[in-house]
């Protein structure tokens, strides 16, 4: 329960409702949400200081070295149990304020107890702009104005409930080593920082002995207030307005000219020479001004001081009962996107455990995505229909199933043919469909490949007979240029000659042997018939690298969320990445030394089956060409009789490097999809993916967690801003309950 009231004191003051928002105001809550405030404005020579004196009781010193160079919160409320007035001096320090030099100005407090001196409170004034920094006659700084808060709370058994923020006067005029160009700018800026603030009533004081309408504090209040809303007018200095020019300011404060919402008040406060000679008082001038002819026809509650103060707290806490409801709605929405804001900024990450923890979750999350992308899970994360390069087992099947088909359709030197050799002469079988090669198709066993090329990644125009490919089907990608094989084009397996280049090769290589060739010889034209296999196989082989690199560079951006984490580490991954995708290359030559340079063997049946077969088959086309009348001479069921020893080995050359070639091709593809590409690089246990683990996190330093997952520092002062700011507004929003 609050006191009764003292007589005559008004009904309409809600003491505490101002409580609440000069509590409000105590613990930095303006600085997120505009409070409910009267702020006083004025130019150096308007008399602001001696009309804040009429009202606080307070003796604000005219010297100009301790003029107002920031703001200062003037609070005031009754107290019974009181029984002197009680001064309690604080700083409010700037929001931008260094949490060190915050804590220094908080930690700061000065309480007087009955009247305050002269000289007390500009020992106050003097100690606050030595703690915010601002520079005095006597102590010259490079900050002549501060966005600090001096806070001066008065309470006693016989002060009204007010509250009035007092900001620095503007000025137009430079004074030689106290002020700047730069400071005129600066406190208007200042100024009309809190003019600005829509609920804020606008206390305007203006000297009446010069042109009212145009001085410059009037202008920025119609800047901010067009319509005068929420503009109180104070005149001031009536005392010195010329004989004749009187008439005007009467006008002003009828409302006649220049009309307010709250009006114009009329106050006389005490001139330079009456308050040397310390012997008049404040309010009998006053009254006795307001007695003088023309002054006198002004309405009672339009002068003096008093009636300034009734007419104040009348308008303060009307404005106030207005505007409390969207501030309590602005606190919890300003709380909510605070606590948002720092969600989004991820887990604090000052300490070597907290940056430990970090990396730890981010792998884990990789290591999900990376199961759920290797086992076609993308349902289970959004990421895999907003970035393609996630889904990485698909990506992988398709380029190895192009890799297969384009292996079987052009890894070829020559097109095999179905056909017999006597002499000279190749007969070509009705099979092989005239010049059209015969493909091969290995889908006659168990577990064999069966290919059917879409035609992509193929050049010539469309619709036209593709001539050649290109190996690679990936963009080149600037880290792995080291390791990638470069885009090569494949020209389209020769239809014709391949007996022409055996017979060469027999003539060029044989020996001693009878009627037969040698095994080198078979090893020369085996090397040479897949003289394309390093190119496609390292071409394949590139691709999957880039495929899984892209997959891993997105899951870590994806998992790390920040993307200096994520720059910082790259390089410690980079290394251990190349070098997984150098073994797989290095692999694949491997493969490609046993098959083309290595002994040519195989345990396959099928290389036997396969050679039955094609003698079958052209014997079966000979003897059908020697019946007549369905009768066929015993003489003619040895076809090999019309053939001279060298086409018959030629012939046998070429037959057994068609059924090695393709027993070869078939392990060769199989091999290089399972172990150089699956086992190194998608599903083995040294894939790189399998780097990014707690056992590789758990290997960094203290310094280079540090490095790594060290925030950055604006991360910080934003982390440290949003905590400020959610703990001020936590701390408002109890105190409005």
């Amino acid at each position: 329960m609050f006191e009764e009231e003292a007589p005559g004191y008004t009904s309409l003051a809600d003491p505490a409702l101002l409580d609440k928002i000069d509590s409000l105001f105590a613990c930095n809550i303006g600085e997120y949400i505009n409070l409910p405030q009267l702020v006083v404005v004025g130019d150096q020579s308007s008399g602001k200081s001696s009309v804040l004196e009429g009202l606080t009781r307070l003796p604000f010193p005219r010297d100009s070295g301790l003029c107002t160079r920031f703001a200062t919160q003037l609070i005031f409320r009754r107290n019974k149990n009181l029984t002197t007035r009680r001064i309690s001096s604080s700083i409010i320090p700037a929001s931008d304020s260094h949490p060190t030099r915050a804590g220094e100005l908080q930690a700061w407090d000065r309480s007087f107890e009955g009247s305050l001196s002269p000289v007390a409170f500009a020992a106050i004034l003097e100690e606050a702009h030595r703690l915010m920094g601002v520079s005095t006659p006597d102590k010259p700084t490079k900050l002549t104005f501060s966005k600090d808060i001096l806070r001066l709370e008065i309470c006693g058994p016989d002060e009204d409930h007010l509250s009035v923020i007092d900001v620095p006067g503007i000025f137009k005029l430079t004074t030689p080593g106290r002020t700047t160009k730069a400071d005129i700018q600066l406190v208007r800026e200042m100024v009309l920082g809190y003019m600005r603030n829509p609920r804020s009533i606008l206390l305007t004081v203006v000297a009446a002995n010069v042109d009212v309408a145009n001085q410059e504090i009037i202008e920025m209040a119609r800047e901010v207030d067009p319509d005068g809303e929420r503009t109180l007018g104070v005149l001031t200095k009536p005392d010195l307005v010329d004989k004749g020019a009187e008439q005007k300011i009467l006008d002003i404060i009828a409302g006649r000219e220049l009309p307010l919402k709250y009006g114009w008040i009329l106050v006389r406060n005490l001139g330079q020479r009456e308050m040397e000679k310390g012997i008049v008082d404040r309010d009998t001038a006053e009254a006795e001004f307001g007695k003088t002819e023309l002054w006198s026809t002004v309405a009672v509650d339009r002068y003096g001081i008093s009636s300034l103060k009734t007419r104040l707290q009348d308008t303060v806490t009307e404005n106030a009962r207005r505007t409390f409801p969207m501030v309590r709605a602005e606190i919890n929405r300003k709380l909510k996107e605070a606590k948002t804001g720092l969600v989004a900024l991820s887990s604090e990450r000052d300490t070597t455990s907290q940056q430990l923890r970090y990396l730890l979750d981010a792998v884990t999350r990789f290591n999900i995505m990376t199961t759920q992308a290797l086992g076609t899970h993308y349902g289970a994360d959004e990421n895999f229909t907003k970035y393609k390069e996630l889904r990485l087992a698909t990506l992988v099947v398709n380029r190895e199933v192009l890799f297969a088909r384009y292996f079987e359709k052009w890894g070829h030197k020559y097109e095999f043919k179905v056909n017999s050799i006597r002499d000279d002469v190749e007969i070509v079988s009705p099979e092989s469909g005239g010049d059209e090669p015969a493909q091969f198709s290995a889908s006659t066993r168990p577990g064999a490949l069966n290919f059917h090329s879409t035609g992509e990644g193929e050049l010539d125009h469309p619709g036209s007979r593709p001539t050649r490919f290109k190996t690679r089907m990936t963009e080149p990608v600037m880290e792995l240029e080291d390791v990638l094989t470069n885009q090569e084009i494949i020209e389209k397996p020769l239809r014709q000659g391949i007996h022409e280049w055996l017979r060469d090769e027999y003539h060029n290589s044989r020996g001693f042997e009878l009627n037969s060739f040698s095994i080198p010889m078979l090893t020369n034209a085996f090397n040479q018939q897949t003289i394309k296999w390093q190119s496609i196989a390292l071409g394949y082989l590139s691709d999957i690298i880039v495929v899984v690199h892209k997959f891993i560079m997105r899951n870590l951006e994806i998992s790390l969320a920040d993307r200096r984490v994520f720059r910082n580490l790259l390089p410690h991954i980079m290394g251990g990445l190349l070098e997984v995708y150098k073994e797989a290359m290095e692999h694949v030559r491997l493969l490609l030394c046993i098959e083309r340079e290595g002994t040519l063997k195989t345990l396959d049946r099928y290389f036997n089956d396969h050679l039955q077969n094609i003698r079958h088959s052209r014997w079966k086309a000979y003897v059908g060409g020697k019946e007549v009348n369905g009768i066929l001479h015993v003489g003619d069921l040895d076809y090999q009789q019309d053939m001279s020893n060298e086409s018959h080995t030629v012939q046998e050359l070429h037959d057994i490097l068609e059924c090695y070639y393709k027993v070869a091709l078939s392990r060769f593809v199989d091999n290089v999809s399972m172990q150089a590409a699956d086992y190194h690089l998608v599903n083995g246990p040294n894939a790189p993916m399998k780097l990014i683990s707690p056992a590789f996190v758990h290997g960094f330093s203290a310094e280079t967690l540090q490095e790594i997952a060290g925030e950055d520092p604006a991360v910080r002062r934003r982390r440290t801003q949003l905590k400020k700011q959610i703990a001020e507004l936590e701390k408002g929003k109890r105190l409005l309950i």
